[in-house]
């Protein structure tokens, strides 16, 4: 029969977003977090239609929509000339053409809008402050107020709960780090646009700049290749790392090269994802988000494709018996998370082209026409989970 009671380990943006999914459908959950408590680190995200429409669903719209920023346009611009390739509007656009906002907003708020949700609703309890190595299913129980039907890993790009899951993805370093902090707005210059997402793209690196109202300035993350620090996120720079980093711009337009020059308080994130690999164990241990599919943030999917995992995870397991549901989830959300990374990784090759390639690139970019790259969206963010 379909699930009573869920654990769900991990009390991120997928952990959440499944506890509340699941309470819609009448199932109780437990997430438990190794965290004694919720801190959020980093720094912005974007929230496409095909996030904030699961989001709306969940009753959380508005709430977030009085606190985040909606862009304009996402831009793509030289981050030597600041000349602009690539201007696509989303705003009311984004509405009329995908049934859904366009948001971008600080982690932290994201974080504390759900957290608020899950802790109003009486099918979902939080555990916090407990590490659970997960080496097999029986060991969460101890800690459950009643034996759960199912256990979700959501537990991010260094899960434990994929020891419960034979042949399951791992992670790997991509080569890539991203450099995030937030810049107060009296600091930024005027060719920073206030209303737009913008990417600024030179060889073997990209800067990605949005403004977060909730936040108190700009978002900024400059990506570039780097060095694997381990399973660790947003490790302060060391010196040596934001020479290097700003040496890899020292080419770009002054005012870009001012605004990493000014600030010190670089948080050091490795990007990592997921190999392919099984989601769950064919009985009762399923993996969502980063745990089961971590890709790079080349397409801004990451906490997208977590959100559409959980409501989809949620409406499947309240319908089927778990030996069908199981599989019948990752038959429906495998393909599409597979597509999303694999045009993660293709972006990532045309923000850091050089030579022949990047020309290819400018010139491509300057003669296609704008509705086709919106059509090139619509299979993204008109997506429905």
């Amino acid at each position: 029969m379909p699930v009573k009671s869920t654990a769900i380990i991990g009390a991120g943006v997928a952990g959440l977003t499944l506890a509340l999914s699941l309470a819609q459908k009448g199932i109780a959950s437990e997430i438990f977090e190794q965290a004694d408590e919720l801190r959020e680190v980093g720094a912005g995200l974007q929230l496409s239609p095909n996030a904030t429409r699961v989001l709306r669903e969940l009753g959380l719209l508005n709430r977030l929509r009085s606190l985040w920023t909606e862009p304009e346009s996402i831009d793509l611009r030289s981050g030597e000339t600041l000349k602009t390739y690539v201007s696509l509007p989303v705003g009311k656009v984004a509405e009329d053409r995908w049934s859904a906002p366009y948001g971008v907003v600080h982690r932290a708020t994201l974080q504390r809008v759900l957290l608020e949700a899950v802790r109003a609703n009486s099918l979902c309890r939080l555990h916090l402050g407990l590490r659970l190595d997960m080496k097999q299913p029986g060991d969460i129980l101890p800690y459950c107020d009643r034996k759960p039907d199912l256990i979700v890993g959501a537990d991010g790009v260094w899960s434990r709960a994929r020891n419960l899951v034979p042949g399951a993805p791992q992670s790997v370093f991509t080569g890539n780090v991203a450099w995030r902090l937030v810049v107060p707005f009296a600091d930024v210059p005027p060719v920073l646009p206030r209303n737009r997402v913008t990417a600024y793209m030179a060889p073997g690196a990209h800067l990605i700049c949005y403004p977060l109202k909730d936040g108190g300035g700009f978002n900024m993350v400059a990506i570039t290749g780097g060095v694997d620090p381990g399973e660790t996120w947003g490790t302060n720079g060391e010196p040596k790392r934001v020479s290097a980093l700003r040496s890899k711009f020292s080419k770009w337009h002054p005012s870009l090269q001012a605004l990493l020059s000014r600030h010190d308080d670089l948080l050091y994130w490795p990007l990592c994802q997921a190999t392919d690999g099984n989601w769950h164990n064919g009985r009762n241990v399923v993996l969502i988000g980063d745990a089961a599919h971590a890709m790079m943030p080349f397409m801004a999917q990451g906490a997208a494709s977590a959100i559409e995992d959980a409501h989809a995870l949620a409406r499947i397991v309240s319908q089927k018996p778990l030996e069908a549901a199981l599989p019948a989830f990752e038959a429906l959300r495998k393909p599409r998370a597979s597509k999303l990374k694999a045009r993660a990784e293709f972006n990532c090759r045309v923000y850091h082209a050089r030579g022949l390639l990047r020309l290819g690139r400018d010139i491509a970019m300057a003669i296609r026409p704008q509705a086709s790259y919106m059509a090139d969206l619509d299979w993204i963010y008109g997506h429905s989970a």
